[in-house]
């Protein structure tokens, strides 16, 4: 771990607290606001909609102008929409606060990046631990987003008005920190424009499992983290619970960072991902079995520590999978296909849970598991095949 490992560590950190504080006051000031109760969760999905739709634009800014400089954009637009959520917050604009997380969208998309540059900043050796390491660094998000947004409800005269302004702070001192890092000089931006097309990307078995098993199961987990503070609302259950099952769902999805690049170099990204997958339908049968703290509070972690085993996983299995010169547009088409996902589910969280409940919520995401583990049975088949001819 070199020094710019750990800056982009804790940038990680401050983006998953934007993130998590995003995803815990985002339904509640959209259920106050909204025209009607289905509508709640348009704010979070304005989110990922504006992540999926600035993914294009950030990868050909980050051709352009290196790492840095398209990072410290996505950082100054954090600090320029945050200041329009609460505006819209105190104002009770509801159409401003889903065009102010759509624009908030194009920092999510930027940030979605560290990932993938923490994979340049190691030896190449190195590069899944990286790639867990700096993910890791959401534990920040775990600690601070939840508090955050509990402690900042108050500051200003509408609620969570508040929350938005300390998130402005928070992408300012990422910004600050951005200037220390040293990333690896921009490539010619005719050598960007080399390799192989998206079809020809998307035709490679260990590309389209990497990119729809990362997608799926960052999909089913933001479809119960979205939902999960309506349902708990819904439930008689406190503001402060639903922060700390929140706090302790994000803290499932970044400590295992600690170890997870550890385990995919012992058993290979294949196994750790469908270790990610039986943890979620553990968390979907415990949720299922009871609406109490405790079964929110228990479903929710291991819902995080499964995302972690499948997110980490699919992004080293990607890499696997493309040249350095067709990283940028690679990015891309993960970060569009996950976002696009993610707005499905972002939508689907809060219909399904305002009109059906929070049982068929859980009940609909064994759809999107039973396809992961397909996913992931084909692929291994795929893999086994050359090993089995050769035998022959």
């Amino acid at each position: 771990m070199n020094r710019n490992l750990w800056l982009l560590a804790i940038l990680q950190g401050l983006f998953l607290t934007n993130n998590v504080t995003f995803i815990a006051i985002n339904g509640l000031v959209g259920l106050s606001l909204a025209p009607f109760g289905w509508m709640a969760t348009l704010p979070v999905m304005g989110y990922v909609v504006g992540s999926a739709l600035f993914t294009g634009v950030v990868a050909r800014t980050q051709a352009r102008f290196g790492r840095q400089r398209g990072f410290q954009l996505g950082l100054a637009v954090a600090i320029a929409s945050s200041l329009l959520c609460a505006y819209a917050a105190t104002s009770r604009n509801f159409w401003l606060l889903c065009a102010s997380t759509l624009l908030a969208g194009y920092y999510a998309a930027n940030a979605s990046l560290y990932r993938f540059a923490s994979a340049e900043l190691a030896a190449p050796a190195f590069k899944e631990k990286a790639v867990s390491l700096v993910m890791a660094g959401g534990l920040i998000g775990a600690i601070a987003g939840p508090r955050l947004a509990a402690g900042t409800r108050e500051w200003a005269a509408a609620p969570f008005a508040g929350a938005y302004l300390s998130l402005a702070g928070v992408a300012l001192l990422a910004l600050v920190l951005m200037a220390f890092l040293r990333f690896p000089p921009v490539v010619a931006r005719g050598s960007q424009q080399a390799g192989r097309t998206v079809a020809a990307l998307l035709a490679q078995p260990a590309f389209l499992v990497a990119a729809l098993a990362g997608a799926l199961g960052y999909g089913v987990m933001n479809l119960l983290m979205a939902a999960t503070p309506l349902a708990m609302q819904q439930c008689g259950l406190p503001f402060g619970d639903a922060a700390f099952v929140l706090q302790w769902h994000v803290i499932g999805m970044f400590a295992p960072g600690f170890f997870t690049g550890h385990l995919i170099q012992r058993f290979g990204p294949l196994r750790v991902m469908a270790a990610g997958a039986a943890l979620n339908l553990v968390c979907i049968a415990i949720a299922l079995s009871g609406v109490e703290l405790t079964q929110f509070a228990v479903s929710l972690f291991l819902l995080g520590l499964g995302w972690n085993f499948l997110f980490t996983g699919s992004t080293t299995l990607a890499l696997t999978a493309y040249a350095p010169e067709e990283k940028d547009r690679a990015q891309a088409v993960l970060n569009f296909i996950l976002f696009s996902t993610l707005a499905v589910s972002s939508f689907a969280s809060g219909v399904l849970v305002t009109t059906q409940g929070w049982r068929w919520l859980n009940l609909g995401s064994l759809l999107p598991m039973a396809l992961i583990a397909a996913g992931l049975g084909w692929l291994a088949l795929q893999n086994a095949r050359p090993a089995t001819a050769a035998g022959g």
